[in-house]
């Protein structure tokens, strides 16, 4: 009897011991089960939950310009006018930005894209045949869905009656030439751009308890909210009327900003920057003529600019997929962040490494006016080719001379005194019935008509935004997806933009 005993107490002993092993196996079990294979490798420990990775791929024709300090403005009043500008300590965070201005060739992609969605919506209207098939506007399923243009049906080789109709719409007879041209009035790009600042500004919630955070000031549940809003429509003339409402705030569909903008150059500028000049041809030739393909596109507003950036985040985004999401829109350069790209590496004064702007054997390294009258000293006469001198350190182009380039920032004499240091910005979309000297443009660079002294990195100049000139460009920058990634992986051939 005491035998039997004995070896019960040994196997309850036996168990006792084991069971803490039985029970590891059953929450190993469970965990395989219930998939909680992260809370458990680290025995219950933090670790967070992971997610998939996204490489962002390096735009084709961009350089990644990696964040960092600069100290901007100009040290010492300039000698030619005697001009303080402000300087201070700033730091900026990484972005892509073109290599070189937009080109001739670049833009009229866009011109051309607006010419063929106009032709497109032509021709699925009933007025010109009404082909339902180049307008979408159900799903595969037969849903409803928001109406949009099939641009993977092509324009028809062989067209007939109603469709040739819809495609010579587009065009006009030069009454005095009788050549066939594009008819530059119509060509107008329609665009939203949804201001996620604005919609993230305290002040601005739906919730008026979210708006204070003092806990000493009392909610008014009735507070009323108004907000800004640009909106634009054509109207029964076919004229562009453009607004900036005020209203109260009733949705997040109130930040959703819409532009309507003719894009087409004014080819006409070259005539009317330089009175009393025979200017002609480049009116005639510069945009529309293939031996200017790789010259810096002019003509173009601020207005302009900022479509172009838009239409090309569209262009993009619909090759993308899912990963479009994570993705940053084109947009035109901060003024600080021009300055620290065209600065280099060192920061210098000019984008090259030394203080003259031409080599020991008379070689310029800018397109610009060297001396007084004398445009052809640097080989040129107005604008070059893009990419023909040597890039900064950055890889960028021509970031001094050869045309001046628009900035998203407006322009006040207080300059970088009126803003943050780190990403600093100055933005005000003026509205239609605001004063012209609220609408200056930050522009930046100097262009082939200027002197040595407004070519300097930190030299500040000013255009109004619908103003086009002969002598200003821009370039693209477009934030980094993943701010803290050195590399990204390049785009397949077929993406990349055409430099021939």
């Amino acid at each position: 009897m005491r035998q039997l005993l004995n070896m019960k107490k040994q196997k309850g002993d036996w168990v006792r011991r084991m069971m803490p092993f039985y029970l590891l196996s059953f929450l190993l079990l469970m965990v395989s089960c219930f998939g909680g294979k992260e809370t458990t490798a680290n025995g219950g420990e933090l670790t967070g939950a992971s997610g998939k990775g996204f490489a962002e791929p390096a735009p084709y024709g961009m350089v990644l310009i990696k964040r960092g300090h600069l100290r901007m403005g100009l040290e010492t009043p300039d000698s030619l006018w005697g001009r303080q500008t402000p300087v201070r300590d700033i730091s900026v965070e990484g972005f892509w930005m073109d290599d070189t201005e937009i080109t001739n060739s670049e833009y009229r992609q866009f011109v051309n894209y607006v010419r063929d969605s106009i032709i497109r919506e032509r021709l699925a209207d009933p007025n010109y045949g009404g082909d339902e098939s180049y307008k979408i506007e159900e799903d595969k399923n037969g849903d409803p869905v928001k109406p949009h243009l099939n641009w993977k049906k092509s324009l028809p080789r062989k067209p007939n009656e109603d469709e040739l109709r819809a495609i010579e719409s587009v065009y006009t007879i030069n009454p005095v030439t009788g050549e066939k041209m594009l008819d530059a009035s119509q060509m107008n790009y329609r665009y939203e751009v949804y201001d996620y600042t604005e919609a993230a500004l305290r002040r601005n919630r739906l919730n008026p308890r979210e708006r204070n955070l003092n806990t000493d000031v009392a909610v008014d549940d009735n507070e009323k909210v108004y907000i800004s809003k640009d909106t634009a429509y054509i109207d029964d003339e076919g004229r562009i009327v453009r607004q900036t409402i005020e209203r109260e705030l009733s949705g997040p569909w109130d930040f959703l900003n819409t532009y309507i903008i003719n894009i087409y150059p004014d080819t006409t500028c070259w005539v009317n920057d330089f009175p009393n000049a025979d200017n002609e041809t480049y009116m005639r030739n510069y945009f529309s003529n293939a031996a200017y393909n790789d010259y810096p596109v002019v003509g173009v507003t601020w207005e302009q600019a900022n479509a172009f950036c838009a239409w090309r985040t569209e262009f993009l985004l619909k090759g993308l997929g899912p990963a479009a999401r994570y993705v940053q829109r084109y947009r035109l350069p901060t003024e600080a962040e021009w300055e620290f790209a065209a600065r280099g590496k060192d920061q210098n004064e000019f984008p090259w490494t030394n203080e003259d702007v031409a080599s020991g054997k008379g070689c310029f390294y800018a397109n610009f006016k060297p001396d007084n009258g004398n445009y052809t000293k640097d080989g040129n006469l107005i604008t070059s080719k893009v990419g023909i001198y040597n890039a900064n350190t950055n890889g960028l182009f021509d970031m001094a001379g050869n045309v001046a380039e628009w900035t998203s920032t407006i322009y006040t004499d207080a300059g970088v005194d009126a803003m943050n240091d780190i990403n600093p910005q100055l933005k005000y979309n003026a509205a239609i019935e605001d004063p012209y000297r609220l609408k200056k443009k930050s522009v930046r660079g100097g262009s082939w008509k200027d002197p040595e002294s407004y070519i300097r990195s930190a030299w500040r100049s000013s255009e109004y935004q619908n103003q086009p000139r002969s002598f200003i460009g821009f370039r693209c920058v477009r934030s980094l997806a993943n701010t803290s990634s050195e590399k990204a992986k390049p785009v397949k051939a077929s993406t990349k933009k055409s430099r021939k």
